[in-house]
């Protein structure tokens, strides 16, 4: 596997790219629960659903938790807009990715999401540019497991050098790191863009000092 000329930059999804803030409130407005309530009934399954587990099984056991009747009807709904709502790129992260398309970067993504989160954001026009997308529900491996930055290394066609990866986890970010990976905890589209600045000249400074 060769690797290749530009680095490839690949962002997480949520709290990356998406913010919680559009979805989780509307969830809890949907049920008529407070955030907090949905917030300590939503995470505990979350990475089994994230490994691919079933959407009814998933949604069940957060209705279980908030004591409401897991009507077909309401699971479905919440399936729905949790996967739409996870996949609707704010304008700041679609300001960044057009301007870094535009400037000729090789874009992926690299994210802990069930398979209809997967699906949305493979259908959501945005994604159209991207090159690869790699989710935890596809591979059936999750962050920070060091297989799946070896599998998106794989899928990307990539040597762990050629990658820049950007995550609101910092323990995520530690295992990138020690995949290969130049990973930087999230700290906004400014920031990433000094990032990459940083990155490309210091590998303009590389090639006129050779």
């Amino acid at each position: 596997m060769g690797s290749v000329a530009r680095p490839t930059v690949v962002f997480d999804l949520g709290e990356v790219l998406v913010p919680s803030t559009g979805v989780l409130p509307a969830l809890a407005a949907d049920l008529d629960v407070e955030v907090e309530r949905l917030q300590a009934a939503y995470w505990p399954g979350r990475l089994a659903y994230d490994l691919g587990a079933d959407d009814v099984v998933y949604w069940t056991g957060v209705l279980a938790a908030l004591d409401v009747d897991p009507e077909p009807e309401l699971l479905a709904r919440l399936r729905d807009r949790d996967a739409t709502k996870w996949s609707a790129l704010p304008p700041a992260s679609a300001q960044l990715l057009t301007g870094l398309v535009e400037d000729g970067v090789r874009l992926g993504v690299l994210s802990n999401a069930p398979a209809p989160l997967a699906a949305a954001v493979r259908a959501a026009a945005w994604s159209a540019p991207i090159d690869v997308l790699v989710f935890s529900a596809d591979v059936g491996l999750a962050k920070p497991d060091p297989a799946i930055y070896a599998a998106a290394d794989n899928a990307y066609g990539t040597e762990p050098a050629d990658v820049v990866f950007f995550d609101d986890r910092a323990d995520n970010v530690v295992a990138a790191r020690a995949h290969g990976w130049d990973a930087h905890v999230w700290a906004g589209p400014d920031e990433a863009l000094s990032v990459l600045a940083q990155r490309n000249g210091s590998a303009a400074a590389t090639t006129r000092a050779t």
